[in-house]
């Protein structure tokens, strides 16, 4: 039995349309036949990835960049970020005067203290619920799942504690920490199952699935990937549109 672990942008589906390419839902169903775990991996919020996962038809998931694992549908964890060190990144922040915006539970929902974050930076380009709370203290808050902050490229230098915690920029006049290891959240997840992380075989594309190619397991991109991930894989298959995910599972005899 093998554990597959599949990304969902440019790797499920073609990264031009967004749909799912038809020959990796059909290489999914032969996998699961053949008695394997089929499971998705993603950095993507768990309540970002659930219809998804429904449409797929896939009952298993790492989400959340790894904190966050399902099995047959169950959620069986989610961790909120470190606390403390989510508390010194926001107190930084706040005193180099950018504006904050805190995801306090796994939704659309965030926290902040005034407009700056939206003064700065506009509104986020993603569905969100904006919750004004003036007379909050940032140690008032229990549970830190995500922290957007409205601090442009450039200046990135000034927080001191930038890298205390895994930090995203995509095109975006803001960054925000989210968790970066989905790679653990695929050994825990494994690990719950009972099984051996060497049977594990993850398929990637991003820049932001390096961390997720490691020695113990087989790791394989897809041809239209981050050229460096190329280099990190064991096997490089072809583009997801070119039905990558059954030609690399035919070559390995996965499916036949």
């Amino acid at each position: 039995m093998k554990y597959f672990f599949f990304d969902i942008d440019g790797t499920l589906t073609n990264i031009h349309t967004g749909e799912i390419v038809p020959s990796a839902l059909e290489t999914l169903r032969r996998l699961e036949a053949n008695g394997h775990m089929v499971a998705i991996a993603t950095g993507r919020a768990y309540y970002k990835t659930t219809a998804f996962a429904e449409k797929a038809g896939i009952r298993n998931l790492v989400a959340n960049g790894g904190a966050a694992f399902v099995i047959d549908g169950k959620l069986v964890r989610n961790r909120p970020l470190d606390r403390e060190k989510a508390l010194t990144v926001i107190r930084e922040a706040d005193a180099l005067g950018y504006g904050i915006l805190v995801a306090i539970n796994d939704s659309t929902d965030v926290v902040m203290r005034d407009q700056r974050f939206i003064e700065q930076a506009g509104e986020r380009r993603e569905p969100t619920n904006y919750i004004l709370k003036e007379n909050m203290e940032w140690d008032d808050l229990e549970d830190i799942y995500k922290i957007y902050i409205s601090i442009p490229e450039e200046e990135e230098y000034r927080m001191k504690n930038r890298d205390l915690l895994g930090h995203i920029r995509m095109n975006t006049p803001y960054f925000w920490y989210q968790h970066d290891a989905k790679d653990e959240g695929i050994r825990d997840m494994v690990a719950y199952m009972g099984g051996d992380i060497h049977d594990v075989v993850v398929f990637g594309d991003g820049e932001n699935d390096m961390v997720m190619f490691r020695k113990e397991w087989t790791s394989i991109a897809m041809g239209n990937g981050y050229p460096p991930l190329l280099e990190k894989a064991d096997y490089v298959t072809d583009a997801a549109e070119d039905d990558g995910i059954r030609n690399a599972c035919l070559h390995f005899g996965w499916i036949d």
